[in-house]
This record gives structure tokens, sequence and C-alpha cells, in this order.
């Protein structure tokens, strides 16, 4: 149990607070193919798509893509644009799940700091993610 003295010396009792990660935003110049990209590959479904955003309902979570005038990707693993986020995805075969990622649209990351346990890959949007059969089961 979490208890926080307020501002007003109340006692703010958060033990029932519950939090869960809702959303996960990836800015990008196209949403549409970016949205595709990833529900095809987390088997989620696109519920909205804009020329703005698109969203994917995943189990339980949402993968928001957004149009940013401008954008420039993400240079991985340093570069002029810093990476913002980086996704890992538990996977159960490596080789079989870069075929499929690769299939929609990712591409192999130069650099593959350990790629016996992870790969690094591009989304179409240029956002690395890594594929992990290093998580715990």
């Amino acid at each position: 149990m979490i208890r926080l003295l307020g501002p007003n010396w109340n006692m703010y009792d958060f033990h029932m607070l519950k939090i869960r990660l809702g959303a996960i935003g990836l800015d990008c110049a196209d949403p549409g193919p970016l949205s595709d990209f990833w529900a095809e590959l987390l088997g989620g479904d696109i519920i909205f798509n804009s020329e703005d955003i698109a969203i994917v309902k995943l189990d339980h979570l949402l993968l928001n893509a957004y149009r940013v005038e401008d954008y420039a990707p993400p240079m991985w693993p340093q570069g002029p644009v810093p990476k913002q986020a980086h996704i890992d995805l538990d996977v159960d075969d490596l080789e079989q799940a870069e075929k499929r990622a690769i299939s929609l649209g990712a591409v192999r990351a130069e650099t593959q700091p350990d790629p016996d346990r992870h790969l690094v890959l591009l989304d179409p949007a240029g956002h690395p993610f890594c594929l992990s059969t290093n998580f715990p089961k």
C-alpha cells in the first residue's frame, strides 16, 4: 500500500488503484501502412483509420499510429534522430518471426548486438523493435 501526504495534509490511499498500459503511440509519416504492419504482425484489428491517426486493437492494448508533419525516422543505434521508444516482442522462434516481420515490411537493422538472443528490426516507419526468445516463460 502506498500512502502519500497531500498538499492539504490529507492522506491519499492508493492501495486499490490499478494502473495499466492502455496504448502505445508511434509517430510516422503515414499511419495506414504502419498500422497495417503492426496489425498483421501482432494479430490485431484496425479499429480506426484516418489520414492523421490509425488505431490497432490488440488483446489488452491499443497501438496508435500518428501522422507527424516532416516526420524523420529514428536512427538506431545512434544518429542525428535518436530512438524515442523501443518495443520488445516475445517470440518462440527468432528465424521464423524475423521472416514474418520482413514479409510484412520490416527491415533487419545493420547493427545486431546479440543476434543469438534477440534481433533488431525496423518497422515500416523506421522504429526499432526487437524479436526475442529471452523473456521469462
